[in-house]
């Protein structure tokens, strides 16, 4: 049997060197695709042959494909080394070469989107196969669009409208410094820096650096605030009253692909669910000692007193193969498949990225994978997580470039499910101290992807229903307090200097209700699994199927046809029945 050591990736099979002569030609060769896909902006006709138009959407995956492994083997080369000025060289010519190609294949965009009458567009998605579901999206987003010189006009003033605010946000509150005391010197950080203590363990600290951070936003908030405020009427403004979008959540729900029914019911499920992790705060009081948790205290590592074991690489390897092999053999070779190929990055070293993902250059090229693996428990199941990603990609390998990606509420579908998997195989194997910190990580990590997620959207609601009509950046202010007040009722003592918190979240400012889109993927899994619970491995063939689907499909369609319907609170209260499960175990194990 293999033995699995750190190491880098090979990107070999991508291409060898980037100054070679080989990777010059794939370039021209992309450029060549361009100019010749250009030219059939003469030749579109509404009336064309679905044959014709078929050939033309061909043509157009080839040149996403290509374009593809190029830019994506800049990104993989920067990300293995952020200080190697090749990479970063390299980085730069293909983001010009993407902007480049995209200009110049943009033309068949717009015209399938608004220059196509809907008889003729019918047709040829009847007769487009697996493409039908991507072309119906893009037709139907197109129903918001306006003309051409009128979305002109719109794109001239974004750069100094709303893009230019979000700029100016980011602009002042990266250049925030914040000066905390530690161990009686005072140190000046960056929010990162000072997001690190907000999970020490000690509370004393803990307390002070989410007070730092909270007071340089409160001394900002008539700027952030005012600038919040503008970005929100600009979304009405556009969204509502000039391009006809029902409320502001449905220019997100639509360009999403889920009905606004489909939403509502999950952040109706969240809110009433709430009381779940109220309990887990309770417990984790407890764990920490304290008669209550305060705000502050929220991610404080629970086990901190309890000594974490440590994980080797190859057993961490093989036991994700073995969970997800437990569930269906054919999950766990499209992981072995992963590191088979040498797809992983895996060693922590200078100049690397931090953090973990999984990229997808092509369906016809395995994903890649990039951790940094330190044998932490968290770092056993980011590998589970990211190896998810792989596997998704991979049951969908014969979809088309333009749909093997999942829509983002299913994104994430694939990769919680395998961390689900993992704890299930090791949970009866691990002693109750270990199980302890597992679990307390776990529920911590759904409460912060499921519950606090769903949350900032229903405040989002709030907000965006309220600002225009006079109100005050305190009001804003109160109304998250509240919020959070219903989020958390009586198991965390709250303090009034939390209600600026919402000027710091910058999904706010930059993509307006992203935030559900987390909920959405982690319930969906949760759920999932609930069913494999009641069904054991016969659920397998049903699950991969849903993988292999990619973005071919509308969520609610998919599912349905696998018995989900996604509109009902039933199917969302099953993810909740099983954190409910879990926040007993840990309770149980807690007395």
């Amino acid at each position: 049997m293999a033995v699995y050591k750190l190491g880098e990736w090979d990107l070999s099979k991508i291409s060898k060197d980037p100054k070679s002569l080989e990777f010059k030609k794939k370039i021209t060769e992309i450029r060549n695709l361009a100019i010749k896909f250009e030219k059939k902006k003469r030749t579109l006709d509404p009336k064309m042959s679905s044959k014709t138009f078929m050939n033309i959407l061909h043509d157009l995956e080839k040149i996403s494909e290509k374009m593809s492994l190029i830019g994506g083997y800049a990104s993989l080369s920067y990300s293995a080394n952020t200080q190697s000025d090749k990479a970063t060289s390299l980085m730069t010519m293909t983001s010009k070469l993407g902007s480049d190609i995209s200009n110049k294949i943009l033309f068949f965009d717009l015209w399938w989107k608004t220059r196509i009458d809907e008889k003729n567009a019918k047709r040829l998605i009847r007769d487009s196969g697996e493409l039908a579901e991507y072309l119906k999206h893009k037709r139907l987003v197109a129903k918001y669009s306006l003309s051409e010189p009128e979305e002109k006009i719109i794109n001239t003033l974004d750069v100094t409208g709303i893009s230019a605010l979000v700029k100016l946000y980011d602009k002042i509150t990266n250049a925030y410094q914040y000066k905390m005391k530690i161990r009686n010197k005072t140190k000046v950080l960056t929010r990162e820096e000072l997001t690190n203590f907000v999970r020490s363990s000690n509370p004393k600290i803990r307390k002070d650096a989410y007070e730092t951070l909270l007071s340089k936003y409160f001394e900002n908030k008539g700027v952030i605030g005012e600038i919040y405020q503008n970005i929100v009427l600009n979304w009405k403004h556009e969204g509502i009253d000039i391009r006809g979008y029902k409320t502001p959540i449905s220019m997100r729900n639509i360009g999403n692909d889920v009905d606004d029914e489909t939403v509502d019911s999950l952040l109706k499920v969240c809110r009433k669910n709430s009381p779940i992790f109220q309990k887990f705060f309770v417990q984790k009081a407890k764990m920490l000692k304290m008669k209550k948790l305060r705000r502050y205290d929220l991610y404080a590592p629970a086990a901190s007193n309890i000594k974490e074991k440590n994980y080797s690489y190859d057993h961490s390897v093989k036991l994700v193969f073995n969970s997800l092999g437990k569930f269906s053999s054919k999950l766990e070779n499209f992981a072995k498949r992963v590191f088979d190929e040498r797809h992983v990055d895996s060693s922590v070293r200078p100049g690397k990225r931090d953090g973990a993902f999984c990229s997808t250059l092509s369906p016809k090229i395995t994903p890649f994978v990039l951790v940094n693996f330190t044998g932490k428990s968290r770092d056993v199941f980011t590998l589970a997580h990211e190896l998810g990603h792989a596997v998704h990609s991979q049951a969908a390998q014969d979809r088309s470039i333009l749909t093997q990606d999942a829509p983002l509420p299913l994104a994430e579908t694939a990769s919680t499910f395998s961390e689900l998997l993992l704890y299930d195989n090791i949970s009866k194997e691990i002693s109750d101290n270990e199980k302890k910190i597992i679990l307390s990580e776990k529920i911590d990590d759904l409460y912060a992807t499921i519950m606090r997620q769903s949350f900032f959207t229903i405040f989002e609601k709030d907000a965006h229903s309220i600002i225009g009509q006079g109100t005050t950046i305190d009001e804003i202010s109160q109304i998250y307090l509240k919020n959070l007040k219903e989020q958390f009722g009586s198991s965390i003592a709250m303090t009034d200097d939390f209600a600026i918190e919402w000027s710091c979240i910058p999904h706010f400012y930059h993509t307006p209700f992203y935030c559900y889109a987390y909920s959405f993927g982690n319930l969906l899994a949760l759920s999932l699994f609930q069913r494999y619970k009641k069904e054991g491995r016969d659920f397998a063939p049903d699950y991969i199927e849903i993988l292999a689907s990619g973005g071919s499909k509308k969520p609610e369609t998919l599912l349905s046809e696998h018995g989900l319907d996604i509109r009902s609170s039933k199917f969302w209260q099953e993810g909740f029945d099983y954190i409910k499960t879990q926040v007993k175990e840990l309770e149980s194990i807690n007395k």
